[in-house]
């Protein structure tokens, strides 16, 4: 069983996961159609504080979706889920064609394909990375978009994993439906 994360600030002791519950409450009433000033009285909460909490997590509206996954051993699967949404642009790869795109390069053909993609990306209003920690909080410094990262497990991963395939799928639901867009 894991322990409350708990933080002394001053005089308080401050529960992190009571936050995350709470917060995780107020989404789901919001969710379910109670309008903020409902849900703050449910929950004994600021009406301001349930909109601050919808702004923090709110994910852009925009129409332009890129996803990047590696080291995937499902990358043909979820490169064709990827066409079922008519996405723009994925970069779905196993682990063998992630070291091809290094092997073998000059180190300024290598800077300039990374630099060409992540001018590409900034193109987009949203990423999806199937990745590592490491890799989102890279993705996190170099762009300037609304990153979902699903965590494909700690770094350093050096061998292709499989990624649930319904997890991306749903994910690409919730936002395409956040966005008014035709689910398939």
């Amino acid at each position: 069983m894991q322990s409350e994360r708990l933080f002394r600030i001053g005089e308080k002791l401050i529960s992190l996961d009571r936050a995350f519950r709470i917060a995780e409450k107020a989404m789901e009433l919001r969710e379910q159609g109670y309008s903020q000033q409902e849900t703050s009285k449910r929950l004994q909460l600021d009406r301001s504080f349930v909109s601050r909490l919808e702004s923090i997590g709110e994910i852009r509206k925009g129409n332009r979706i890129a996803v990047i996954g590696f080291p995937l051993a499902n990358a043909v699967q979820l490169t064709e889920l990827c066409r079922t949404y008519d996405l723009e642009f994925y970069m779905i790869l196993n682990n063998r064609e992630r070291w091809e795109m290094v092997r073998d390069k000059q180190a300024l053909d290598f800077f300039n394909r990374i630099f060409e993609l992540v001018a590409r990306l900034r193109q987009f209003d949203l990423l999806i990375m199937i990745t590592s920690e490491k890799w989102f909080h890279l993705a996190e410094a170099l762009l300037d978009i609304q990153i979902i990262h699903l965590d494909l497990g700690p770094t350093p991963i050096e061998e292709d994993r499989n990624f649930e395939q319904a997890r991306l799928e749903n994910t690409l639901k919730q936002i395409m439906k956040q966005q008014g867009r035709e689910s398939i």
